[in-house]
């Protein structure tokens, strides 16, 4: 089963009984700005997402106040997320790095994905890509393969972090084409990944997608080879899947989704999750998204974006075992 389709599955259990209440027998919600913390710097991939949620959920909610609050390749702020007062005013974004890949890296994780936090919805899906600097000579992600494995040792590759996603698809990448030699650098973020493979720095990053990217590529500045998700991303047709590409087995969907804390009253969840369905139905907050290179989730609900999460843990966990990325 393609499992982005695990999204729009399910019994949708919350639709029916959940109406524009404010009022929980104590005071009505909300009754002062709520704090979405987004657990990276600012500038990446998440903040796009972040700002336009919070903007268009305003008639709905009230004000949102982005908070970022990045280290730890997103851990410290998810941890501070865990353990806020579970009534509404703190939400967080959490994504498949924070929710799937730190916590099944870390020696001792700082919070449990499951167990400390209730998802409101899914909100996107997102590709990583892999990409070089126009320097090296490979128009293609074969050619590049083929460079790759008789240059490993003199070659390099950034990521947004270690424990992150675009740290495990280069470590996959590695795996898929024998290539241990390949240098890890770990970057604070995507950005300065970014800069440096454009200025020849370093030759290849493994980083998510987003418009600035596409940017670059599109002028020249950088080459896409491939992304990591199951389709070609509407926003740029043209560039294959790390599958056609040559490379079975190179699939890393990053999804995006909201969190509370797991005692979040259960009817103020149902609130923000209602107000959180408005604004991914609107057709203006898609066309948004799909131009960043993302896929909008506009048929998500609590319940499916735990049954999800749930399979991106069973998915990912044995294959960073096997990588040997497990951090003792």
């Amino acid at each position: 089963m393609n499992r982005r389709r695990i999204l729009t599955l399910g019994g949708g259990l919350l639709a029916s009984s959940i109406g524009a209440r404010t009022c929980f027998g104590q005071a009505r919600y909300p009754e002062r700005p709520i704090k979405l913390i987004v657990p990276f710097p600012p500038g990446g991939i998440v903040d796009p997402i972040a700002r336009l949620w919070a903007d268009r959920v305003k008639p709905h909610l009230g004000t949102v106040v982005i908070e970022n609050l990045g280290g730890g390749a997103g851990a410290i702020g998810t941890a501070e997320a865990a353990r806020a007062e579970p009534d509404g005013y703190t939400a967080v974004l959490g994504l498949t790095g924070t929710m799937v890949i730190g916590p099944a890296m870390a020696a001792k994780a700082l919070y449990n994905p499951v167990r400390d936090f209730m998802p409101v919805s899914s909100l996107a899906i997102s590709s990583n890509v892999i990409a070089i600097n126009p320097s090296i000579p490979a128009k293609n992600l074969k050619e590049f393969i083929v460079y790759a494995k008789e240059n490993g040792n003199k070659l390099s590759y950034g990521s947004a972090g270690a424990a992150t996603i675009t740290n495990l698809v280069g470590e996959l990448f590695k795996q898929l084409i024998d290539a241990p030699g390949i240098v890890h650098i770990p970057y604070k973020g995507a950005g300065p990944g970014i800069s440096d493979l454009v200025s020849g720095h370093i030759g290849m990053v493994t980083v998510g997608i987003n418009g600035q990217l596409l940017e670059l590529h599109r002028a020249g500045k950088i080459r896409i080879l491939a992304v990591t998700s199951e389709r070609r991303l509407q926003v740029a047709p043209e560039i294959p899947t790390a599958i056609e590409a040559g490379l079975p087995g190179m699939v890393a969907d990053v999804f995006t989704a909201l969190f509370v804390p797991i005692k979040t009253p259960r009817p103020i969840l149902e609130q923000i999750y209602q107000a959180s369905q408005k604004v991914m139905t609107d057709p203006s907050v898609q066309n948004t998204l799909i131009a960043q290179g993302l896929q909008p989730i506009y048929d998500s609900s609590p319940d499916k974006t735990l049954a999800y999460l749930q399979s991106e843990i069973v998915r990912w966990t044995p294959i960073i075992e096997k990588l040997g990325l497990k951090q003792n």
